[in-house]
């Protein structure tokens, strides 16, 4: 059995990322059919309209890989109530030129990690608004708004903290289950 393609977006660039660290620690409570596909997105342009008439290279290979992809992930901090600017980014050129989103119909969640109490809240809501209208198959629940505290994650990458790793396992279990039951994902019976 072939496996299933997860495009999984990170919007903190930062080389220790709590995002990142979160990313990972959930692949790691996915099942062996799921592959993660990190899409880099520090070295794509600024989006401009301008690009519609002719896409630059890496801005096409953004899109190349998110259409390759089942499914998508996406794992964000928040910064000022609000998502990343080069998340939002990302997400504005692979939806562009008009009529070419690259995100349409692929079955998606979106989680966050963050020092703060409310974890990312805020800025998921931000970032659901624009998935969803980009006709992502956003599954909703369970929302996954992660305080990142000391003994979080352990020395090996993993979530440290028994509750927490219970919780991101039924995420994770919710997650397979809706890219699995998603009519309008491209993977493989």
């Amino acid at each position: 059995m072939a496996k299933l393609k997860i495009a999984v977006f990170v919007g903190s660039l930062r080389r220790e990322s709590f995002n990142r660290k979160l990313a990972r620690a959930v692949e790691k409570l996915m099942p062996a059919e799921f592959s993660f596909d990190y899409i880099r997105i520090d070295h794509l342009p600024p989006y401009n309209q301008d690009f519609d008439e002719n896409y630059p290279a890496e801005c096409m290979q953004l899109k190349r890989q998110i259409e390759a992809a089942d499914a998508l992930l996406f794992v964000t901090p928040e910064y000022n109530r609000s998502i990343p600017g080069v998340l939002k980014n990302a997400v504005d050129i692979a939806s562009r030129p008009w009529g070419a989103n690259s995100f349409a119909g692929k079955p998606g969640a979106a989680i966050g990690i963050s020092v703060g109490a409310t974890g990312t809240g805020m800025a998921q809501q931000h970032l659901r608004n624009v998935l969803l209208y980009l006709d992502i198959a956003l599954m909703g629940q369970p929302e996954v708004y992660v305080q990142n505290k000391d003994g979080l994650f352990d020395d090996d990458g993993n979530i440290g903290n028994e509750g927490t790793r219970k919780f991101l396992q039924g995420f994770a279990d919710r997650f397979v289950a809706w890219v699995n039951a998603h009519p309008g994902r491209q993977g493989v019976s």
